[in-house]
């Protein structure tokens, strides 16, 4: 093939987004982190970036929406990305519990599943300060005064939301009686556990790991069938409860199958980076990954599990 004929190839491609990225790294992926910077969201999004970037992309732009569990950004994401084949939007379990208690106008369904990329389960924990020891005082205390314990998390409907409800339920206490207190992000979050603003905060490890470290929060259970880090299973406490929390992207609404099938094939091969490797061991996130129709069934299987927890512990 002519010089100026592989060139006018290059150009249709790029035109149909189908040209891989290393070969036009004019070309920007975007990423919307749809909750503010700091909690596990924000943490996945640049994480994936680094590794995008490490896998050939010319560059990556973040853009943090928080609010609604994600359906600000979700809403956002929608509207301002059809037909982009370079647009990703971090999402997960927090996304599908916000959707099923909030029920905003705009849907995952609107937009592309990608791939899930991990899983990781919650830590609860204590400010240092707390006259609580245990999940056991805490669990005292809810059976006492369910309203006393201020539960601190991410939004309404997240994963620690649900375990919040699930403890209670299995404890013996009104699930629609515990005092949840949802935060936009989880530098919120911590901020209020750290100033002792709610008696117990849940998130993933890794956004707690340096202050369970440094003696600032002292970890209690975890939503686990194992151990993580030495910290007790709620099961091992005598609490029947386990859940976790995954994380993926979607792509933007309305772009084509080339289109779908490029960004799956960018974002598997940014999964076996060592900026990736890395990630997945500093933040003690496990490996989940799933793409295609299994990623599809896996979301819808996942509204319908989660609705049907939520509703039975009177969050719905």
């Amino acid at each position: 093939m002519r010089r100026d004929e592989f060139l006018k190839a290059l150009a249709a491609l790029a035109a149909a987004g189908t040209l891989p990225l290393t070969a036009r790294a004019a070309t920007a992926v975007k990423m919307m982190i749809p909750a503010n910077p700091g909690g596990g969201w924000d943490t996945t999004g640049r994480a994936l970036g680094r590794a995008l970037q490490e896998a050939g992309a010319g560059s990556v732009s973040y853009e943090n929406k928080g609010g609604a569990a994600g359906a600000l950004g979700l809403a956002q994401f929608i509207n301002a990305s059809k037909g982009d084949g370079n647009a990703l939007m971090v999402m997960g379990a927090v996304m599908v519990g916000g959707i099923i208690t909030g029920k905003p106008p705009v849907n995952l369904s609107q937009a592309t599943p990608i791939a899930r990329l991990t899983s990781e389960y919650n830590v609860f924990v204590l400010p240092a300060n707390s006259p609580f020891k245990t999940m056991a005082d805490v669990v005292a205390q809810l059976k006492k005064d369910p309203g006393s314990v201020k539960w601190g998390g991410g939004s309404r409907g997240s994963t620690e939301h649900i375990a919040a409800a699930m403890i209670a339920q299995k404890v013996g206490v009104d699930p629609a009686k515990i005092n949840y207190v949802a935060f936009r992000g989880g530098g919120e979050a911590t901020a209020a556990i750290l100033g002792g603003n709610v008696t117990v905060g849940g998130s993933g490890y890794s956004e707690f790991a340096e202050y369970i470290r440094t003696g600032k929060m002292r970890p209690i259970a975890t939503t686990s069938a194992k151990r993580l880090n030495d910290v007790p299973t709620l099961k091992e406490q005598g609490i029947d409860v386990e859940i976790g929390n995954w994380r993926g992207v979607y792509g933007a609404p309305g772009i084509t199958d080339a289109q779908k099938k490029a960004l799956t094939e960018l974002v598997l091969g940014a999964l076996k980076t060592k900026a990736w490797q890395e990630a997945l061991q500093k933040n003690d996130w496990t490996p989940a990954v799933l793409t295609g129709p299994a990623f599809e069934k896996f979301v819808d299987d996942e509204f319908a599990s989660l609705r049907a927890v939520m509703v039975k512990s009177g969050m719905v």
